[in-house]
């Protein structure tokens, strides 16, 4: 059964795109809003912000390039301060200074506590490791706290709506690596099956994924460059060189902007990655994706 559509309205605070964006869903209870780092301070009058809620921080590593992400809780304080406090605590803090956007997840009714907001504190960075697309900055494990058998239902309900919400405003933190491409189309290849390259000097496999495409753990790569290999495969080995043993086989999924890119990590050299990939039965995915044979 296709996935039902929803419904979800954006509403842009400043005018811009760019600038502080509200979210609700329909038939959903809670209050999202994303807010630059820079606009932090225009949310004084938000009385959402006040009220508890769980939080994140999206930024860039300066060392690797990689994407970051600290997942915090903030409970409302007797003097109104909850969440906003809590973004100006860590906009103030020099250790924190990589982040460059907050999502915020409170509810309408300002209905959580401290156990709904540890729970889901807890659940959020177990999920965001688990999809291995951030580097998730926290330094400790949050505890999840104990919850009714009912409680944890309502709780992960709201964990799904936020799912969306996050993939609406561009963040696949909750997204894993490997995630299946979904298709409503009944009669459309299996765009989802394993796809295999393999020379004298590689023997991997990976599949095409909604952002781009996955070489998959435990595939075996080149270990040396070709003489016209470009620069920017050679830097792309030095992103992922603590993914690959000294045998060249793969510790861990890796995520790709294209099937060339993939290819060229994999064959250490200039690939096209639209024939260096085949299904089992020998069709290159340019034909699996009825582009040309």
């Amino acid at each position: 059964m296709a996935n039902r559509g929803k419904s979800i309205n954006l509403y842009l605070m400043d005018g811009s795109a760019d600038g502080r964006i509200k979210c609700t869903l329909a038939n959903w209870t809670g209050i999202a809003y994303r807010i630059p780092r820079t606009d932090i301070e225009l949310c004084k009058d938000r009385d959402h912000l006040k009220q508890s809620g769980v939080y994140f921080l999206f930024g860039v590593s300066d060392e690797t390039g990689e994407p970051v992400v600290y997942i915090g809780q903030a409970g409302e304080r007797k003097n109104g301060e909850g969440i906003l406090y809590r973004l100006q605590e860590h906009k103030k803090n020099p250790d924190k200074d990589y982040w460059t956007e907050a999502v915020v997840f409170t509810t309408a009714g300002n209905t959580f506590g401290p156990t709904e907001i540890s729970y889901l504190e807890n659940r959020f960075c177990s999920i965001a490791v688990e999809a291995k697309r951030y580097i998730v900055k926290n330094a400790n494990d949050p505890t999840q706290g104990h919850v009714t058998e009912e409680k944890e239902s309502e709780l992960e309900e709201f964990i799904d709506y936020a799912k969306v919400i996050m993939g609406t405003l561009g963040h696949k933190v909750f997204l894993p690596i490997n995630a299946p491409v979904s298709s409503s189309a009944q009669n459309e290849p299996d765009i989802n099956q394993q796809l295999f390259l393999k020379t004298l000097k590689v023997d991997a496999s990976g599949r095409r994924v909604s952002d781009g495409f996955v070489v998959l753990k435990g595939s075996k790569v080149a270990l040396t460059p070709t003489k016209s290999c470009p620069n920017w495969t050679k830097q792309l080995r030095a992103r992922y060189q603590d993914k690959i043993d000294n045998g060249g086989v793969l510790v861990d999924d890796l995520p790709f902007t294209s099937p060339s890119a993939a290819a060229g990590f994999v064959n250490y050299a200039s690939a096209n990655g639209l024939t260096s990939w085949l299904t089992a039965d020998g069709r290159t995915l340019k034909a699996l994706e009825g582009t040309g044979e």
